[in-house]
């Protein structure tokens, strides 16, 4: 389908606008961020909200003129006092008076007689500006209008104020704001009449009026009426886009698949726990979507440490009861290889062939798997994404195991799902993600959350120091050490850095060394994954004590016998990082401690974030408070992956807008899934407007 004729006017290129020059339309295409090979376009303007709103309405005497108050008063220019010739650092003064006082206006650097002509002496003009006090003087510095009394209806009493960029004046966009307000068509409206009248919502051109040119300051507040709107607007459009992409995911082409528990009995006898109530629960969701015609998309989330793995494998023990193939997915190497030596001696033991194909295996060794996968003699295989290439062919892929899910985004799940033609997808993340994230990244899927860790797992201690504490710091390590413990150290980067005043894994590790000797190792990114792999072999064999990382290890690295991680520069760390890089102790049945050593000075946001870290170990509080100190677009790591950033909704205040937004996109989409009829076309237009048309094309007719 094409766009809608209505919406023409508002694609158009803003180059198409008088007095946009090739410069000004190549500097706005940069800063509205068009896509590749695009320009900026009129609706571009519409969606760029105002950050606030100047209020100039006070229209008092210079007596009641307060300091840095915004006013506008009504003057009368007694005369001029331009700077001396030679000294340009030296103001040009007007001196002004009203009934009640006197007051000067300030410039600074003010050739060309422009302020003369401006302000003519003896004549009578408007200005606004913010009052401060010079010398125990009134003045206005720079005033922001001055206009003739026959013109005072051109100066805005109440004006929203834009982020810029450098090269673009607020007067140069408020001029393409009036143009975009005017270029907006009659739109038929999209959300019920009851909706509209409960919350007193404006049409979405009216709220988009009131937004740019408000009449009253209140207009274009972030809870005013139309802002509300505009905000739900964008959360529903997402919303359906992700139904839609669900749609195409889960619609009935699934397999009620049949399960008769023998390998999953076998699994949960070989475990050496019993498995948590959230587990269970897990599970029972789990099979309840594999036994349902529909296929599954599923989140797992779960702390660090909580059991998700178990939970996966025992959904793949079920797959192969029903003669299905599973694959699990993990993003790195090492978390792969790690994975495989969790499953395999369990599958081993039950009876399930497991395989583990990564992208350096030998050749001949690579056949072998590649013909088990595509006889189905391999029922489960273990890697990375090497296991979607396009050469690997699996004889009945069931299930799809995807940990930390937040690395691929909706594209590739759609992706993923073509290499099974029933398949279904589980994801894991073991980043606890907040419900309002859940639902703008994943609205297409079902969740489930383990709470709780599994028994045994003992609290960690968690300390916050300063670096200059660091010979206290060594000594108390190896007083651990020689009492048999294990430590990790981390580090943020790997060499070091011309502009970060920050020690890197090298020469921590080298420092290390000299009271540590041969019991300190290093582990970081660039080394190759077998070599990373022997370090890892080698400390898990207690062969060393301390491991110098970088944060490679913030993932599933599982080491019992550690029970100290060091974290240095930690206020340079995410929430969500520390809180992974803590979870990498406490997994056996010692106490275990975290330090976090930072460098002073410490800024607010830093402070709050090692305050949170030391008060609490649940991964939900944590992710909340990250949400609130970093915003949600850093949570996922989503800066880079094209995560939906909002442009109009701000998670703080129109959260609540979400839930609605997504309640009512499931079932507008239940009632009309080929969005068709005249609520059909009405939606399409919100989708547009959205740039979300490209899922209009995945729309299923009917």
């Amino acid at each position: 389908m094409s766009r809608p004729e209505t919406l023409a006017p508002l694609f158009r290129s803003l180059h198409t606008v008088k007095g946009v020059g090739d410069k000004l339309a190549a500097l706005l295409t940069r800063y509205f961020g068009a896509p590749e090979g695009q320009e900026a376009i009129i609706l571009d303007v519409l969606m760029h909200m105002p950050s606030g709103v100047v209020d100039r309405r006070r229209q008092v005497g210079i007596a009641e003129a307060h300091l840095q108050q915004v006013v506008t008063l009504r003057l009368h220019i007694d005369r001029h006092q331009p700077p001396p010739r030679g000294k340009p650092h030296v103001p040009h003064r007007v001196f002004a008076h009203d009934q009640s006082g006197d007051i000067n206006l300030v410039f600074f650097r003010a050739q060309g007689g422009w302020v003369e002509k401006a302000l003519p002496v003896g004549e009578e003009r408007y200005v606004s500006g913010k009052i401060d006090v010079f010398n125990g003087e009134k003045q206005i510095t720079h005033p922001d209008y001055i206009v003739e009394p026959d013109k005072f209806a051109t100066l805005p009493l109440v004006e929203p104020v834009y982020p810029l960029t450098s090269g673009l004046s607020s007067r140069a966009l408020a001029k393409l704001v009036r143009h975009a307000v005017d270029a907006l068509p009659d739109l038929p409206e999209w959300i019920d009449a009851e909706t509209m009248a409960s919350r007193k919502w404006p049409t979405f051109a009216d709220a988009m009026r009131m937004v740019h040119l408000p009449e009253q300051p209140g207009d274009a507040e972030l809870w005013s009426p139309a802002r509300q709107r505009l905000a739900y607007d964008e959360y529903l459009a997402g919303q359906l886009t992700l139904q839609i992409v669900r749609a195409t995911m889960v619609t009935a082409r699934g397999i009620a698949r049949r399960f008769d528990g023998s390998a999953t009995r076998k699994v949960n006898s070989l475990l050496p726990f019993a498995l948590t109530e959230g587990q269970k629960h897990a599970l029972n969701d789990i099979l309840g979507d594999l036994s349902a015609p529909e296929r599954m998309s599923r989140l797992l989330q779960g702390d660090v440490g909580s059991g998700k793995t178990v939970v996966a494998l025992m959904a793949m023990a079920a797959m192969t009861e029903s003669g299905a193939q599973s694959a699990l997915m993990a993003p790195t190497e090492l978390l792969a290889s790690q994975h495989f030596r969790t499953i395999k001696p369990l599958c081993d033991a039950a009876g399930i062939t497991c395989a583990l194909l990564t992208g350096k295996m030998p050749a001949g060794e690579r056949r072998a798997i590649l013909a088990g996968l595509a006889d189905g003699s391999i029922a489960t295989a273990v890697g990375t994404h090497a296991l979607f290439q396009s050469d690997i062919q699996f004889k009945d892929l069931g299930l799809i195991v995807v940990d930390e899910q937040h690395r691929f985004g909706v594209h590739q799940r759609l992706a993923l799902t073509d290499k099974g033609r029933h398949t279904d997808l589980l994801v894991m993340t073991a980043t606890p993600i907040p419900r309002t994230l859940v639902l703008t990244h994943f609205g297409d899927m079902e969740v489930s959350v383990l709470h709780e860790k599994p028994a045994g797992r003992q609290p960690i201690d968690s300390a916050v120091l300063s670096i200059n504490d660091y010979d206290r710091v060594i000594t108390r390590l190896q007083a651990r050490l020689a009492e048999g413990a294990q430590a990790y150290w981390v580090c943020p980067l790997v060499e070091e850095s011309e502009t970060l005043q920050v020690v890197n894994a090298e020469d921590r590790f080298a420092e290390l060394q000299k009271t540590f000797g041969d019991s300190v190792a290093l582990v970081h990114g660039r080394m190759s994954a077998a070599a990373k792999q022997a370090v890892m072999d080698r400390f898990k064999a207690n062969e060393i004590k301390l491991l110098v990382a970088t944060t490679v290890i913030e993932v599933g690295v599982d080491v019992p016998n550690a029970t100290i991680m060091i974290i240095e520069h930690a206020e340079r760390f995410g929430l969500a990082q520390l809180h992974q890089l803590r979870g990498r102790v406490g997994r056996g049945s010692q106490r275990s401690a975290c330090l976090l050593l930072y460098k002073e000075p410490l800024s607010e946001t830093a402070k709050a974030r090692l305050e949170t870290i030391k008060s609490t170990e649940d991964g939900f509080v944590i992710a909340e408070k990250d949400l609130e100190l970093r915003g949600q677009g850093d949570l996922l790591g989503t800066r880079q992956s094209g995560m939906p950033g909002y442009r109009l909704a701000v998670p703080d205040v129109h959260r609540h807008l979400l839930e609605f937004a997504h309640d009512d996109a499931k079932a507008l989409f239940a009632r009309n899934p080929g969005l068709t009829g005249e609520d059909g076309e009405n939606i399409r237009i919100l989708l547009y407007l959205f740039r979300k048309h490209l899922a209009i094309p995945l729309i299923r007719a009917g």
